[in-house]
């Protein structure tokens, strides 16, 4: 019956590690031990450093953005005083006036507050209908402070997440800025004139857009 030899166990695996099966190799192929244990050793710390020292020292730097950001074209169909219908977001079906385009290419609209609920907002043009009434906004201006930046979210101081902050007695109730709020009521006012000329404009603008059974809206006139 055979022996099994030394070096090799019962399974056909060497017991010996990768590095002394490398050593025994150099060695006995006449090459220098010394060199052997060299090549061993940086073998080792390569693989103990993971690859970094074989990644090249690159600084991360920002994409550098070679095409200029232009405001979006607005839609022919779409001018001040256009009556607008939303398609989407939290007042979908509503009825709106345009005012006008800002600089990041979103509408300024407003319901106005005081008829529909819908306040001062910004809309992508992608998600409204442009219907052919319009509102005489000759005698009314639109303020250059109502920009992008007079719509940004302003800082909250970070809450916990405890039962008290939510239900206590302490509980902070999100409150509408004071300023937004004499705003709208001044283009409200200037607006509501405007409507007002034109008989049942307000009713209509009251009232929600919607679909009936068999309505198609590629073949509706608005």
């Amino acid at each position: 019956m055979a022996t099994t030899s030394t070096s090799q166990q019962a399974t056909g695996s060497s017991r010996l590690a990768r590095s002394k099966v490398f050593a025994k190799r150099v060695s006995y192929k006449g090459g220098d031990a010394e060199k052997a244990r060299a090549n061993i050793d940086l073998i080792k710390v390569l693989s103990a450093k993971k690859g970094s020292l074989l990644a090249p020292a690159v600084t991360p730097r920002p994409k550098a953005v070679r095409k200029s950001q232009n405001t979006p074209s607005l839609r022919k169909s779409i001018t001040p005083g256009t009556v607008l219908i939303l398609l989407a977001g939290r007042f979908r079906g509503k009825r709106v006036v345009f005012l006008k385009q800002l600089k990041s290419g979103l509408l300024l609209v407003t319901g106005p507050f005081k008829i529909n609920g819908v306040p001062l907002r910004r809309v992508n043009q992608a998600y409204v209908i442009a219907t052919s009434t319009k509102v005489d906004l000759s005698g009314v201006e639109v303020d250059a402070k109502f920009d992008d930046a007079y719509f940004k979210r302003e800082a909250q101081p970070k809450m916990k997440g405890t039962e008290e902050e939510f239900f206590g007695d302490n509980a902070q109730k999100k409150e509408h800025p004071a300023h937004k709020i004499a705003d709208q009521k001044v283009v409200d006012k200037s607006i509501a004139a405007a409507v007002a000329k034109t008989p049942y404009l307000a009713s209509y603008l009251a009232s929600n857009f919607s679909l009936s059974n068999g309505q198609a809206p590629h073949t509706l006139k608005f």
